[in-house]
This record gives C-alpha cells, sequence and structure tokens, in this order.
C-alpha cells in the first residue's frame, strides 16, 4: 500500500488517544495489540475484535488514569463522590465525563493512582527514564510494510530508548515472566521498536524499557528489558501475523480455527502414558 493510496504519510504524530484508537488510516491498519491477538487467536476472533470495539471497564480506565499520572499526558480525571455509582444520578454523570473523553474516578482510586505515581518517582531507575524533558509521551506512529499500514503509540519516547509504562499484579520477575508471554510483550516491544526505526526516531536496537508497577502497596517497582530469544520469538510471531493480516485483507476471508472436519488427538501427555 503507498502513501498516496492513503493519503497519509509515514511518520510520528501527537494526536489524543480516541483518534489514534480509531485507526485514521483508510482502510485500515495493525496495531500492536492486533499482532498479538492474531499471533495467537484465530483471523475470526481478530475480525470480530476489530468490528466491535470493547467497552470501558474498570481495570481499563485504571490503567488509562495511571498512565495520564506518571507520563502528564492523557485525558482529563474526574473525580466522582458519591457513596454508589449504581444510582441513575451517578451513572449519568459518569456517563457524562466519558462522553466528554475523561476518565471517572473514585476518590480511593485516584489516590491510589497518586500514591504509584510518588512511588514511582522514588525510584531511581524509573524516574530517571521518565524525567520531565527526557521525552515525548504517548505519540503515535503509522509506516507502510509491503501491502500494509502498522501503528503503535508509545508511552514515553526517548532519543535513546523507548519506554512503556505498566501495572501488574506483581513485579517480581518470575511473575512477569508468565505475564510477557500471556501478553505478547516480546511482540510488543518487537512491533513498536521496528516503527521507531523505520521512520528514524531510533537507532537499530535501541533500547526498550518496561516499567512494571504492582497496584497495590507499597506499590513496587522493577525496571524490565525482553532477553534476546524472547525478542526473536516476538519478531517471528509478529511477522507471521503480518503476513496473515495482509492475506485475509487481500481475500476478504478471516478463518476460524479449522475449516473442515478437525480430527483430534487426546493430549502428548496422555499418549506416552499408553505409548
Amino acid at each position: 500500500m503507498t502513501t498516496e493510496a492513503t493519503g497519509v504519510e509515514p511518520g510520528m504524530y501527537d494526536i489524543p488517544a480516541e483518534l489514534y484508537h480509531s485507526d485514521p488510516i483508510p482502510g485500515g491498519s495493525l496495531s500492536s495489540t492486533g499482532a498479538r491477538k492474531l499471533a495467537t487467536e484465530c483471523p475470526a476472533r481478530f475480525k470480530h475484535w476489530l468490528d466491535n470495539p470493547e467497552p470501558h471497564t474498570a481495570a481499563l480506565e485504571f490503567g488509562t488514569a495511571a498512565h495520564t499520572v506518571v507520563l502528564g499526558n492523557g485525558p482529563e480525571l474526574v473525580v466522582v463522590d458519591a457513596d454508589r455509582w449504581d444510582t441513575n444520578e451517578t451513572k449519568a454523570k459518569v456517563a457524562a465525563i466519558r462522553e466528554a473523553g475523561g476518565v471517572p474516578l473514585k476518590p480511593a482510586d485516584y489516590q491510589r493512582i497518586n500514591d504509584m505515581a510518588e512511588a514511582l518517582a522514588a525510584n531511581p531507575e524509573a524516574s530517571d527514564l521518565l524525567a520531565p524533558g527526557s521525552g515525548l509521551a504517548e505519540q503515535s506512529l503509522f509506516w507502510p510494510d509491503g501491502d500494509v499500514w502498522r501503528r503503535v503509540r508509545i508511552d514515553w519516547l526517548r532519543p535513546d530508548a523507548i519506554v512503556d509504562y505498566k501495572t501488574s499484579r506483581s513485579v517480581d520477575p518470575q511473575h512477569l515472566e508468565k505475564a510477557v508471554h500471556e501478553y505478547g510483550y516480546h511482540q510488543q516491544a518487537e512491533f513498536y521498536r521496528d516503527g521507531a526505526v523505520e521512520l528514524g526516531l531510533l537507532p537499530p536496537g535501541a533500547a526498550f524499557k518496561f516499567i512494571f508497577q504492582e497496584k497495590n502497596p507499597p506499590y513496587l517497582v522493577t525496571v524490565a528489558e525482553i532477553d534476546a530469544f524472547a525478542r526473536e520469538v516476538g519478531r517471528q510471531m509478529n511477522a507471521g501475523a503480518l503476513h496473515l493480516y495482509a492475506t485475509c485483507r487481500a481475500t476478504g476471508h478471516w478463518p476460524a480455527y479449522v475449516e473442515g472436519t478437525a480430527l483430534i488427538p487426546l493430549p502428548a501427555y496422555v499418549e506416552r502414558q499408553y505409548a
């Protein structure tokens, strides 16, 4: 797909999150989240997710609010000081805040987010990575790759690294190993790095730093990078997802897990018991 075909210039844009997530590329583009879904789910499920945006959830809004406070960039945070959020009056107030592009928060959640930001600021490595003036927050990148366009939204772009902030139940490295695998963070790191390098924003091999922070006191922080083997796995999974996306777009066919009749064996560990 050429630039002329979309009317969009490849590059970095400082645009609202809503515009980024609505996918401003004519004909559509593949995001890191989409690539991770395609790599682990079937195209039919990916297409359904693409056509049916996920609704607001408390966890999603909490994460968005935490990003806003930590990165100093994001939607307006509005504290809704109500004893109950299930009354018609409060529901209407919350809906109006969301409609205006804000994030409604209970006082306790707002305080917790500010306590998290304070704890993160006390971590020397994390606070240095996110030091004011050291980078740009919430930058959107768009670039063509063969027959498709790709896009990412970077939390914090430094001249020497990409920094991504994530809240987590635990920041114990053993827990994070499972989280990286489950949520495809190794794919995300390589997908983002591809865009920054392609657009000349970072040199090849530039660092990608994750800042993981627990959501409960004492709000522990772990700064982490993905190791070489996981990075290579992420690159291969992204390549497969890009090929699948291009093929499905070209054919208009988004298949399920299996087409035709599937032959289902017993799990391998059961077969070994009877071998």
